[in-house]
């Protein structure tokens, strides 16, 4: 089955199966419910900032641009820590670190991360 990570999440219950969820039906409280503490894989374009920080309670961030540029930040007990990552690279977020971006040129950035328990926050 093909699909595009732009239009579907994949989600990777903790029993090794997969389900494929609509992006635009994802969020909804049901299918949050049905996806568990398993592992969400999604893909986004940016062409602007975040709007919001992020963090994820349930487990680290596998955060990798695919194109484009973007800095990173995250937020660490000692101030915020910026990443820049230009054309292809990766960072891992601690699990409980909010973070958020800075895009530098439009971007595409794929996101592996235990969706259960995320929170955001204007930024």
């Amino acid at each position: 089955m093909s699909l595009n990570p732009q239009q579907s999440y994949v989600y990777l219950a903790e029993d090794g199966s997969s389900q494929c969820f609509s992006a635009d039906t994802f969020w909804q409280p049901a299918n949050m419910e049905r996806a568990g503490d398993g592992w969400l894989i999604s893909e986004f374009a940016f062409t602007e900032d975040w709007l919001t920080w992020e963090m994820h309670p349930e487990g680290d961030e596998f955060v990798y641009l695919l194109s484009g540029a973007v800095e990173l930040h995250l937020e660490q007990g000692d101030g915020v820590q910026a990443i820049a990552l230009r054309g292809s690279g990766a960072v891992v977020v601690p699990r409980g670190v909010w973070h958020t971006a800075k895009v530098k040129e439009p971007s595409r950035m794929l996101h592996v991360t235990r969706g259960a328990g995320t929170q955001n926050r204007p930024a």
